[in-house]
């Protein structure tokens, strides 16, 4: 709720009319949440149970997948609670502390999950283009190192995010709601400025930049294989595979954020614009809890993505739903050994370009 208000902080008054709300948002943005809850939890356990008994931290993949699972475990805690605030009505009654930290965590998950998703892209195109170049940089020491950085910065960038929410007291609609701080007048010009510098760095940092970078990846690795196949046309259905695993991780991000981020740059078009637009608020206001949902749904697709579609990952499962100890199957299949195996017939095929291009002799 980033309607503008007149009053203090305990007790606010909106001048444009509280909009979204509707009952069909009271009845089935709940019903979706405890969806996104129940499968996101099963499903992301599952993938930390078994990288953890099966295919274990041997390498850059796993470290980086288990620290996406787990990003995604933490923010589906807070789920319970957004489905009991938007059930009654837009009514809070966790208090002001769960407020700031549901609020903080939900854009903490925003930005470690990308953040993983853009190392995992990095990863791979380090695997598959520089296979031979990049081996002392993917070592485990690197990739706990960046998994640190990444929780840090996220953190770091989501305690803003916290500061400015609490329990707000809706005196015209009689609701408390965890909002956005709206302090008094002397301080609301620069409250309306770090509400800003928060919205421009949740849209720059928690969703441009990391698709431009994904993307990038993709090309170049896109690229290279098509190089490589020119060479081994053997590799063609393989080849094929990957690109498929790949364009549904971007397609499955750009999906559920997307659609957020054209409504939140509307919501921060609004702050920027000096007279209030009650209509296009209340369109806003509605339309958010719907967009919400979809980028939540996130959160239930990456195991889906980054696991489950791997044959290996399948296997372990099976494993897993059987029992099955962790040492029965000899050797630990890892998430990208299939992107092992494909980085040498990559490597091979450029450098076989590279060799047929300096002797234009050789047929």
């Amino acid at each position: 709720m980033e309607n503008p208000t007149t009053g203090n902080a305990t007790g606010i008054k909106l001048t444009c009319g509280m909009s979204g709300i509707l009952d069909i948002i009271f009845a089935l943005v709940p019903i979706v949440y405890a969806s996104i809850f129940v499968i996101g939890v099963v499903g992301n356990s599952m993938v930390v149970a078994i990288i953890y008994c099966y295919m274990k931290l041997k390498t850059v993949a796993n470290i980086f997948v288990l620290n996406l699972a787990i990003s995604d475990l933490t923010f589906l805690i807070t789920l319970p609670m957004w489905a009991t605030f938007t059930a009654r009505g837009y009514h809070w009654p966790f208090g002001g502390f769960l407020c700031k930290a549901s609020a903080g965590l939900a854009i903490f998950n925003l930005y470690t999950s990308i953040f993983f998703l853009v190392a995992l892209s990095i990863d791979r195109y380090l695997a598959i283009v520089h296979p031979v170049q990049s081996r002392r940089f993917r070592t485990m020491v690197y990739a706990r190192i960046t998994c640190v950085l990444i929780w840090l910065f996220a953190f770091v960038l989501s305690l803003p995010t916290a500061l400015t929410r609490d329990v707000l007291n809706i005196i015209n609609f009689n609701r408390t709601v965890c909002g956005v701080l709206h302090q008094n007048i002397e301080e609301s010009k620069s409250l309306t400025e770090l509400l800003l510098a928060i919205s421009l760095m949740k849209f720059l940092l928690g969703f441009l930049i990391p698709f431009i970078v994904i993307i990038t990846c993709y090309c170049l690795i896109g690229r290279a294989l098509l190089n490589a196949r020119s060479i081994q046309k053997s590799s063609r259905s393989r080849d094929d595979e990957v690109l498929r695993m790949l364009a549904a991780a971007v397609l499955a991000f750009f999906l559920c954020w997307a659609p957020h981020q054209v409504f939140h740059l509307m919501q921060v078009f609004t702050q920027l614009i000096k007279v209030q637009n009650c209509p296009l608020l209340d369109i806003i206001d509605t339309a958010m809890p719907f967009t919400i949902c979809i980028a939540y749904v996130n959160s239930c697709v990456n195991p889906i993505v980054y696991g489950f579609v791997g044959r290996n990952f399948r296997k372990n499962l099976v494993r897993l739903l059987h029992c099955s100890p962790s040492g029965a199957a000899g050797p630990h299949p890892s998430i990208s050994s299939k992107m092992s195996a494909l980085s040498f017939r990559v490597s091979e095929g450029l450098s076989l370009t590279s060799k047929s291009k300096a002797s234009p002799d050789v047929k």
